[in-house]
């Protein structure tokens, strides 16, 4: 059984001898057994949105005043709206945490009032990139709960099957709350030099997931190809944490993005239904990705296989693949 206090510890290391780190060794961390995540124990999962992209390769239909996370580009319903209904139940979640810039500040409003669900919504005042809004939003809901257990989703994605996807969330939650940082993989259907992607490593007792061995960003077509022979994962950028966990690699490897989101929390604006974080301060944030900042670095990082049908819908061609098609397709 894990708990809080059964954490694993940095100091203490092995090294794998999983058949699949026979290339490169892969130095681990050593771990505990993962117990079943149990919703009726109290322990809830809370959904951090990021809304906050503008969604450039979808041009012209994605732009800086709409983008692609707001619009139906899929059925009537917005990948935003969509995102927020696949976390709607609360036998398993908390009410949503959305964060976005301050520009869709009212789009973010309408479209949450239009499917009846209550989020509180954090603005960025400048675009910051992923590891800036993921700090902001953990520090939120750290001061709730520094245990809470975090769901960070994309806005503009989609996932076919909803019900596995509940699914790798309870399982998710199990591995986030031994201390993992642990991000949705999904099996390559074609070599493709748009994801990053991720090496397995040792398997995690008692779980459906690994440590990660290795993250690799985006790489050229030769070398992806090689990965989908492989058995590398895709990294689909959701994520399952511990708040603690998270903020504490953070301050770790990013201190000075960490104080500088911090200083724009403690100096927030409450406005109506928005917390506008305070401008000078999360200016000072770096421009970096939470993959650059944590992902690469952390000892951390485990991954669950999530197959989900899950796409970034990141490409007009990726447009397609996820839609209803007639006749003609």
């Amino acid at each position: 059984m894990c708990s809080a206090a059964h954490a694993p510890e940095r100091s203490a290391w092995t090294i794998s001898k999983d058949p699949k780190d026979k290339e490169v060794p892969c130095r681990i961390r050593k771990h505990f057994s993962v117990s079943h995540f149990k919703p009726d124990e109290g322990i809830l999962i809370v959904p951090v949105i990021l809304g906050g992209g503008i969604g450039s390769r979808l041009w012209p239909v994605s732009q800086e005043t709409v983008p692609k996370q707001f619009i139906p580009l899929i059925d009537e319903r917005s990948t935003f709206q969509e995102t927020l209904l696949r976390v709607s139940n609360t036998d398993i979640f908390e009410p949503p945490l959305v964060i976005t810039h301050t520009d869709f500040r009212f789009v973010v409003s309408e479209q949450l009032r239009s499917i009846g669900i209550p989020a509180d919504i954090l603005l960025e005042p400048v675009r910051r990139d992923s590891a800036a809004a993921i700090v902001a939003a953990t520090l939120v809901a750290g001061k709730r709960d520094r245990k809470a257990i975090i769901l960070v989703l994309p806005s503009d994605h989609a996932i076919a099957d909803v019900s596995r996807f509940l699914e790798v969330c309870r399982e998710a939650a199990s591995v986030a709350r031994c201390g993992y940082i642990t991000t949705f993989g999904v099996r390559p259907d074609r070599p493709s030099t748009g994801y990053g992607y991720l090496r397995q490593g040792t398997r995690i007792s008692g779980a459906n997931a690994r440590l990660v061995a290795e993250f690799i960003e985006k790489p050229d077509l030769d070398t992806a190809r090689k990965f989908v022979d492989s058995g590398y994962l895709w990294n689909s950028g959701n994520l399952m944490f511990r708040a603690d966990v998270m903020l504490s690699e953070f301050r770790r490897y990013m201190p000075e993005l960490t104080d500088a989101v911090e200083n724009s929390i403690e100096n927030a604006e409450h406005d109506a239904d928005f917390i506008r974080l305070c401008d000078k301060s999360f200016a000072l944030a770096p421009r970096i990705s939470i993959d650059h900042a944590i992902m690469e670095k952390t000892s951390m990082a485990a991954v669950i296989p999530a197959d989900i049908g899950w796409s970034d819908v990141g490409s007009w061609e990726s447009v397609w693949m996820v839609s209803d098609k007639d006749g003609n397709g």
